[in-house]
């Protein structure tokens, strides 16, 4: 088992969870950040680091989310989304996404 960053990360991208993984294993994009499935330890460190609840076990994604395990998967290979290990200030306007439903159509899959 994995563990899963969802929706909710989308244009918040706290970094608090990087800090605390022991196998950065997180990987960041331009407004989101995912976690290589391969390489998470299924720790459960980073899960309650996250200020908008946007990271479960993989077996606790709501039904509505499962897109995001292969996303996770998927993009975490992305050859221009980097290993992030420290962490960042969140994006300037992270507040007014926070909460927000639908934010899919908001994910960034370019390079950091």
């Amino acid at each position: 088992m994995t563990f899963v960053v969802m929706e909710e990360c989308i244009r918040c991208k706290h970094t608090d969870c990087v800090e605390v993984c022991p196998v950065d294993c997180f990987y960041e994009g331009p407004n989101f950040l995912v976690i290589n499935p391969e390489e998470c330890i299924d720790c459960a460190l980073c899960e309650p680091e996250c200020p908008v609840d946007a990271i479960r076990a993989e077996d606790e994604v709501p039904t509505d989310q499962h897109g995001f395990i292969a996303l996770n998967a998927e993009l975490s290979q992305h050859p221009d989304w980097t290993r992030i290990v420290a962490r960042k200030p969140a994006p300037d306007d992270h507040a007014e996404w926070a909460g927000v439903k639908g934010k899919l159509a908001q994910l960034d899959r370019n390079g950091a």
